[in-house]
């Protein structure tokens, strides 16, 4: 199927030929790793080790892969509240992001932030944010000191479908392309804002024309395979660093979960979950890695036990660690140096 955009056109044939064994290694492995990672939080939340809210990936991954291997070193990531696995593809340590689930001192945010708030500073990635649209306005701010400071940097600023119907997605959109800045705005288009279908609540349902009312370069993009979306953030990207501005990318994909694991997704057909389940982005490249040999069954296997320990890991440190002391309520609140009387 050919994702078709304004005065182009891109078979996935076409772009599968540019990517070689390692790339489709690399994407394998760890789009694996984020889809059982997420999984076992499931089955956690079940249990009730994980409480609160929790909003899972699962069936996305090839946003996000496709997007970081597209993207520098120094890029910079922000996201909504559906976060676990955009840290993790960074380079974040997987034992603390299940960590920071168990609201365990030793999580990416010390156990204060959960599911919803994650941050790790050293790998580029600004949150996770619960508040909807809350980040949109933020990826454009990143993006205008990115450019500011010259650092020849951008910003990958991710929404949900339900995030464009906020004031502050047109704001920053206008913004963004009044002043040229380097930030690659991102609709996760999974179909649903919670459980409300997009054709429910907008006249406008191909939600990258909105870009077009400011002469936003926009165009959408299939979300389930992992080669399209490398092929349009690296072209974004490019727009970027040239100086030449924004772009507003539509990835089509899909959750197979509900909203949270406390939305049982009733609002949906099971034939309408079965038929994105055939287009499942980790399936696709597992096909094409035994098509073209780049690994037997038996590797294939090997990766998929090697995962299920990572993993395994993960949850053991997390149930290992210690839960936050009391006094660290009264910490992170205000910078140290700026109000001397918050002490440790």
């Amino acid at each position: 199927m050919a994702t078709t955009t304004k005065g182009k056109s891109k078979s996935k044939s076409s772009a599968k030929s540019k990517f070689n064994k390692e790339t489709y290694m690399h994407w394998f492995e760890s789009m694996l790793f984020l889809r059982k990672f997420e999984e076992k939080a499931g089955q956690l939340y079940g249990q009730q080790k994980i409480k609160g809210f929790c909003h899972l990936y699962i069936g996305q991954e090839a946003c996000v892969a496709g997007s970081i291997s597209a993207l520098e070193r120094g890029d910079k990531h922000i996201t909504a509240y559906r976060d676990h696995a955009h840290p993790i593809a960074l380079g974040s340590d997987p034992k603390k992001i299940m960590a920071e689930l168990f609201a365990k001192e030793t999580g990416i945010s010390k156990g204060k932030g959960g599911s919803m708030h994650m941050f790790d500073k050293e790998n580029n990635f600004f949150g996770g944010h619960g508040i909807v649209g809350g980040q949109v306005p933020l990826g454009a701010g990143i993006a205008f000191a990115e450019k500011y400071n010259k650092t020849g940097k951008l910003c990958m600023c991710y929404m949900g479908d339900g995030a464009v119907r906020q004031g502050a997605f047109h704001e920053a959109l206008n913004l963004a392309m009044t002043w040229k800045l380097p930030v690659i705005f991102v609709i996760e288009n999974n179909g649903y804002a919670m459980g409300t279908s997009v054709k429910r609540t907008s006249n406008v349902t191909e939600l990258y024309t909105l870009g077009e009312s400011y002469d936003m370069p926009s165009e959408p993009v299939d979300g389930m395979s992992v080669e399209a979306v490398y092929e349009a953030v690296e072209s974004a990207a490019e727009r970027a660093r040239k100086g030449e501005g924004p772009t507003l990318l539509e990835f089509r994909t899909y959750r197979y979960k509900g909203h949270s694991m406390s939305d049982p997704a009733k609002y949906r057909t099971k034939e309408e979950l079965e038929e994105y389940k055939g287009k499942d982005p980790i399936e696709q490249v597992r096909q094409t890695i035994l098509e073209n040999k780049y690994a037997s069954e038996d590797d294939i296997a090997a990766i998929e036990k090697k995962v299920k320990n990572e993993v395994a890991d993960c949850v053991k440190f997390a149930e290992e660690s210690d839960f936050p002391k009391e006094e660290e309520a009264f910490r992170d609140v205000y910078a140290q140096e700026d109000y001397p009387f918050v002490t440790d």
